[in-house]
C-alpha cells in the first residue's frame, strides 16, 4: 500500500467523523486536498461559485443532519471569502470544520502573494484556529479540531500551507476515536431545587423557548401543564415548540406577535428556557428570571438572573417536572391565552383584505399560499430581512418541517447557499429558498450550483425591487429611504437561461399554478414573484423610545400585519379555556 501524505490523511480522517462532502472553490494551495478527495469514495467535493456559499452550505446541512460538516478555501482571498458564512455557522452553534488552505510554509511572514492570516481572520468565528506547519503535527491537531466543532457546536479553522499538504504523513501516527455526537448536560441537584422551590413559590410562571428547546417539545409541555404556564418563543424557538403546543402565546421580539410580551412582563417568574434571545429591551426587569442552557457563557448576559442553570433543556426539564408541585390555578394561563387569540384576530385582516386581487402581489399572500402548499416536511432556508417577517407569521411547524435562516449573525443572501446544503443531506426532500431580490442578487451566482448538480431546490423570489427591511429601519428612525431600490431583471428568464425551471408571476391568480407548477418539476426552479414594496405601512408618528433600529412601540405597528394559521392555533387553544 503506497504511503499516504497529509492531504489524503486529512481527508481520510473526516471521512471517519461522517463528513459525506466539502464544499469549495478549487485553486493554488487546496489543489493536493481536492486531488485527494477525487480519489476517495466516501468524500465528495461540491464545487460552488464563491466560497461564502460554501460555508453557509456547510452550515445549513449541519444544522439539519445535527453532524458534522466542512468546507474549504484557497489561500489569502479563497479562505477569506469563507467568513461570513462561518460566522453565521458558529453563531447558529453548527458543527462546521473550515480548511483555510496557506501560501507555501517557507514564504508566511515575508508578503508573499495572496498573503493573509488565517489564524487571526477566524479567531472570532471558531471555538479552534491552528495551522498545521508541520506534518508531525497530523492527526492529532484535526482530531483536536473536529471535537471542538462537534463538542461545542460551532466552528473550528485548520489552515494548512499547500506545501504541508503534499507532504508524507507521519508514520504510525496514533489516530484516537473520534468524538461525533454531543452528550446530554444535567444541572446539579442543587441548582435543581432551587428551581423547584422558586417555581413552587410563585403564582404565575411563564416559559420562554429558544433553539435549545429542540428535541424536548413533550418535556416543554409536560412542565407547561403541570405549573400552568403560558409558552412563547423566540424566532429561533418557533419550529421547536409552536405546534401542538396548547400554552401559545405567540413569539416576542422586533417581529413579536401576540400575547408573549405580555405574559413574559405579567408574569412572576420567567424561565428561559435554551434562548440567547438577543433583545434585552423585551425581556422585564421587574420579574424573577430563571435561565437554563447548555452554553454557560449565554448565561445571565440578556439580563439580571435570579437562577443561572446549566444543562440542557430536555434533561433538566426530566429532573424538575416530577419535583415541582401540580398547580391547578389557570387564571394566568387563560387570562394569556385569550390576549393572545384577541391580538391575532385584530390583526388577521390587516394587508389581506381582497389579496387575490390585489397588484402587486401583497408578499403576506405569498407566504401564505407557500405554507399551504409546501410539504409537510419541506425545509425553508429564509433570507434575511422581510422573508424573516413572513417566514415569523405565515409558516407553519409541525415538529417535521425546518425553518433555517442566519437567525443569529443577520447575514444578507443567506438563504441560497444554506438551500444548497439542506438539499444535498436528501434529495428527494422538498427544500423551499424564501429570498428576497436583494439576498438573491447577492450570491446570484450560485443558482448555477443548483444547475450543475441538478439540485431541485425551488427559490421562491419575493421581488419587490428594494432593500424592504432596511428602507423600513429608515423610516422609523425617520429617515426617507435612500439607496435601497434594486432595478432588476426578469428573474425567471435569468433562470430559464441558465438551464432550469422559471416562471413569472405578476398577478394573485397566476400564483398558487406556478408554484404547483416549480414544485412538480423535478430540477431547480425559481418563481420570481413581483411583490409590492408598501406591503407594511408606516406608523404616523415615530416613537421617541428608540431601542437599535426599531422603537418597541412603533415596531409592534410597523410589523402587526398577518399571522397566517396561527390565528387557528390561537382559537383552538381558547377552546381550552374554561367559560363563566
Amino acid at each position: 500500500m503506497a504511503k499516504q501524505n497529509v492531504s489524503e490523511q486529512f481527508v481520510d480522517i473526516l471521512a471517519r467523523a461522517g463528513v459525506k462532502r466539502l464544499y469549495g472553490v478549487v485553486g493554488d494551495s487546496l489543489n493536493p486536498v481536492v486531488d485527494a478527495i477525487r480519489r476517495n469514495p466516501d468524500i465528495d467535493w461540491i464545487q460552488v461559485r464563491h466560497e461564502e456559499t460554501a460555508a453557509f452550505a456547510a452550515g445549513a446541512e449541519a444544522q439539519v443532519t445535527g453532524e458534522l460538516a466542512a468546507c474549504a478555501g484557497s489561500c489569502g482571498p479563497g479562505n477569506l471569502h469563507l467568513i461570513n458564512g462561518l460566522y453565521d455557522a458558529h453563531r447558529s452553534m453548527a458543527p462546521v470544520l473550515a480548511l483555510a488552505s496557506h501560501i507555501p510554509s517557507s514564504e508566511i511572514g515575508l508578503g508573499y502573494f495572496q498573503e493573509t492570516h488565517p489564524e487571526l481572520l477566524f479567531q472570532e468565528c471558531s471555538h479552534y484556529n491552528e495551522m498545521i506547519s508541520n506534518p508531525q503535527q497530523m492527526p492529532r491537531l484535526l482530531q483536536t479540531a473536529i471535537q471542538h466543532a462537534i463538542g461545542r457546536g460551532g466552528v473550528a479553522v485548520v489552515s494548512m500551507p499547500g506545501d504541508v499538504a503534499s507532504q508524507p504523513a507521519p508514520e504510525k501516527a496514533a489516530e484516537h476515536a473520534l468524538v461525533t455526537s454531543r452528550p446530554s448536560v444535567r444541572p446539579g441537584d442543587a441548582e435543581i431545587d432551587k428551581l423547584c422551590r422558586m417555581v413552587d413559590e410563585a403564582k404565575r410562571v411563564t416559559l420562554f423557548c429558544g433553539s435549545g428547546t429542540a428535541g424536548a417539545h413533550a418535556e416543554v409541555m409536560e412542565f407547561a401543564e403541570r405549573v400552568k404556564a403560558p409558552v412563547g418563543h423566540a424566532l429561533r424557538g418557533k419550529e421547536w415548540i409552536q405546534y401542538d403546543n396548547p400554552y401559545d402565546v405567540g413569539m416576542s421580539g422586533l417581529l413579536g406577535y401576540g400575547a408573549a410580551y405580555e405574559a413574559t412582563h405579567e408574569c412572576d417568574l420567567l424561565i428561559l428556557l435554551g434562548t440567547d434571545f438577543p433583545y434585552n429591551a423585551f425581556l422585564p426587569t421587574d420579574v424573577k428570571i430563571v435561565q437554563v442552557d447548555v452554553r454557560p457563557e449565554h448565561l445571565g448576559r440578556r439580563s439580571k438572573l435570579d437562577l443561572a442553570v446549566w444543562g440542557d433543556v430536555r434533561e433538566t426539564l426530566r429532573c424538575l417536572t416530577p419535583r415541582v408541585k401540580a398547580k391547578s390555578d389557570r387564571k394566568f394561563l387563560d387570562r394569556m391565552l385569550k390576549k393572545h387569540a384577541d391580538a391575532l384576530e385584530g390583526v388577521i385582516s390587516a394587508y389581506t383584505r381582497k389579496v387575490d386581487k390585489h397588484v402587486p402581489i401583497h408578499p403576506e399572500y405569498v407566504a401564505s399560499v407557500l405554507d399551504e402548499l409546501a410539504d409537510d416536511d419541506a425545509v425553508f432556508t429564509v433570507d434575511t430581512g422581510m422573508c424573516n417577517v413572513w417566514a415569523a407569521r405565515y409558516l407553519t411547524p409541525n415538529g417535521k418541517r425546518r425553518v433555517i435562516g442566519s437567525f443569529s449573525h443577520g447575514s444578507m443572501a443567506n438563504a441560497l447557499p444554506q438551500a444548497i446544503g439542506a438539499q444535498f443531506t436528501d434529495r428527494n426532500r422538498q427544500v423551499v429558498s424564501m429570498s428576497g431580490d436583494g439576498g438573491f442578487t447577492m450570491l446570484m451566482g450560485d443558482f448555477l450550483t443548483l444547475v450543475q448538480y441538478d439540485l431541485p431546490v425551488k427559490v421562491v423570489l419575493f421581488n419587490n425591487s428594494s432593500l424592504g427591511m432596511v428602507e423600513l429601519e429608515m423610516l422609523v428612525g425617520g429617515l426617507p429611504s435612500f439607496g435601497t431600490t434594486n432595478k432588476n431583471p426578469d428573474f425567471a428568464a435569468v433562470a430559464r437561461a441558465s438551464g432550469a425551471y422559471g416562471v413569472r408571476v405578476e398577478k394573485p391568480r397566476q400564483l398558487e399554478s406556478a408554484l404547483k407548477d416549480a414544485f412538480k418539476h423535478k430540477g431547480p426552479a425559481l418563481v420570481d414573484v413581483v411583490t409590492d414594496p408598501n406591503a407594511l405601512s408606516i406608523p404616523p408618528k415615530i416613537s421617541a423610545d428608540m431601542v437599535t433600529g426599531f422603537a418597541l412601540s412603533a415596531s409592534k405597528i410597523v410589523l402587526d400585519g398577518g399571522v397566517g394559521r396561527m390565528v387557528q392555533m390561537a382559537r383552538s387553544n381558547l377552546r381550552n379555556v374554561p367559560r363563566p
